[in-house]
């Protein structure tokens, strides 16, 4: 068989002038280029990112990425895992499986057949519903298959943990530090708000409980329009110091 035929039953692959292609320290794949860009293998990338263009996954192929970055659509056929995806309108086609952490996009399309897992506004949002639910993230193990089938395991073979009141106590406590380090850097709260919540975080760092104990609703009363994030941080506290 001749070169030329050989050379005829491969596909050709064309980089872009522009593109750049990266290799992390973790062995993740990083693709950004210029134009429109069509991933057909499974993968595991930490960026990609079509600067102008679309990015298409087709059907049969698993991605998982740390960010995915369209200058115009994201279009998704196949199972998409993804921290954070940017586009202008994001797709999902039919029988397409998506796991999105945090989406940011103008318009969302689903097929009927389509499943979409996630899709925070916001890393606000994210921390929000982490927050609420941390007892229960706790309880999670450490690393599961998203696309496998879950497998429901007998008590028998299977003990699930209980926290312990001291653990749930702590808990709120870590919280609320959590929340307010979030909040105290926000440019709108008044120098007198700010201060108040500052003191409180810094007795938090330092487990004064005591301290906390005596100041923590003089500083949420100091606060004209807390957000729902300080409100869930005052209700953490309340619920430690209510046991």
């Amino acid at each position: 068989m001749s070169a030329a035929a050989e050379q005829a039953n491969f596909p050709t692959m064309i980089i872009p002038r522009g593109t750049e292609i990266r290799v992390n320290h973790q062995g993740q794949l990083s693709i950004k280029t210029p134009g429109n860009l069509v991933i057909q293998n499974s993968g595991n990338y930490s960026e990609i990112e079509s600067t102008n263009g679309s990015i298409r996954i087709e059907e049969n192929v698993t991605v998982e990425a740390v960010s995915i970055r369209a200058g115009q659509a994201c279009f998704i056929q196949g199972t998409l895992t993804a921290w954070k995806v940017h586009a202008k309108r994001i797709t999902l086609e039919d029988r397409a499986r998506a796991f999105i952490m945090l989406q940011e996009s103008e318009q969302l399309e689903m097929s009927k057949s389509a499943r979409l897992v996630g899709n925070f506004a916001n890393e606000k949002e994210l921390f929000f519903m982490m927050g609420k639910f941390s007892p229960q993230l706790k309880e999670l193990p450490g690393s599961m298959d998203v696309h496998a089938p879950q497998q429901v395991e007998s008590s028998t073979t299977r003990s699930i943990p209980q926290l312990t009141p001291d653990a749930v106590a702590s808990e709120h406590l870590r919280s609320a530090q959590s929340l307010l380090e979030r909040e105290i850097g926000r440019t709108d709260l008044a120098p007198a708000e700010a201060e108040a919540l500052r003191e409180l975080l810094y007795a938090l760092r330092e487990r004064n409980l005591a301290r906390v104990g005596s100041i923590y609703r003089d500083a949420f009363s100091e606060l004209s329009a807390p957000s729902a994030t300080l409100k869930q941080a005052f209700e953490h506290l309340e619920r430690y110091f209510q046991r």
